[in-house]
């Protein structure tokens, strides 16, 4: 249960308390990271159904699916996401890209990033909603149960972190590599269960699509560790809204 409120009280608003704040209760919350993605995604699309059952178009729809995570988590993976930004843009060396990153100003690459990004996603749930609500619905709630896998497997043992404090010192190299890996392979497997309502290629298609963000996320997370010499809370933002897009975007292809 420690663990448990670790992963809701860290990457939710949720009114969860965090009763542990070591490393053994960040090992067992960052590997139940994906149930919180779980609940997050489930919310979203239970918003963009109701729209729907009322009538709206797709593009409202997707609308609120994206607005749901953005404040179930209080905007922190996409302030992240556009820090992350900041500092790879900023073309500096790792400890004054590091300190692009904490100002609390937003500089243009992070804009771009934001905006692209959301786009983008909002652009893939809407086509998924127009295909039927089913598909967009569980295609929501693989994306945010990917997305938070992407963090489970950032927190791998290996990956240092940027800082000497902040939530990437707390949760950095703490799951075993062993761990990580059979998470991924449990939620790729029940990822693709879900696909499965839409028969064998809809399951191989979502299980592909897990795998691509995961691939993606992976990407960033060596490019951030070779430019800031580890991660930050800013990065696990990044990680979180880089998977849940490509996610959304594999499945509207094919």
């Amino acid at each position: 249960m420690d663990g448990i409120r670790f992963a809701f009280g860290t990457l939710t608003v949720l009114p969860v308390r965090v009763t542990r704040w070591d490393r053994e209760a960040a090992r067992t919350g960052m590997l139940c990271a994906p149930l919180a993605g779980l609940v997050v995604g489930l919310c979203a699309a239970a918003a963009g159904g109701l729209l729907l059952l009322a009538g709206s178009a797709p593009l409202l729809a997707a609308v609120a699916s994206v607005a749901v995570p953005a404040v179930l988590t209080r905007g922190l993976h996409l302030d992240g996401l556009a820090d992350t930004a900041d500092g790879l843009g900023s073309g500096k060396p790792a400890g004054d890209a590091l300190r692009v990153m904490k100002q609390s100003d937003i500089g243009p690459f992070g804009v771009i990033t934001l905006l692209l990004v959301l786009l983008a996603q909002i652009a893939a749930v809407s086509e998924l909603y127009g295909a039927g609500w089913a598909h967009g619905a569980v295609a929501v709630a693989v994306a945010g149960v990917t997305a938070r896998l992407s963090l489970t497997l950032a927190c791998r043992t290996g990956v240092p972190p940027a800082r000497p404090d902040g939530l990437g010192a707390a949760v950095a190299g703490t799951v075993p590599v062993r761990a990580a890996a059979v998470a991924a392979l449990l939620v790729t497997a029940v990822c693709a269960a879900a696909g499965a309502l839409f028969g064998l290629s809809g399951a191989v298609h979502h299980a592909l699509a897990v795998l691509a963000a995961l691939g993606g996320a992976q990407l960033l997370l060596r490019h951030c560790v070779r430019r800031f010499h580890g991660v930050t809370g800013d990065v696990f933002g990044a990680l979180a809204e880089t998977s849940a897009t490509v996610a959304l975007v594999a499945l509207t292809l094919g």
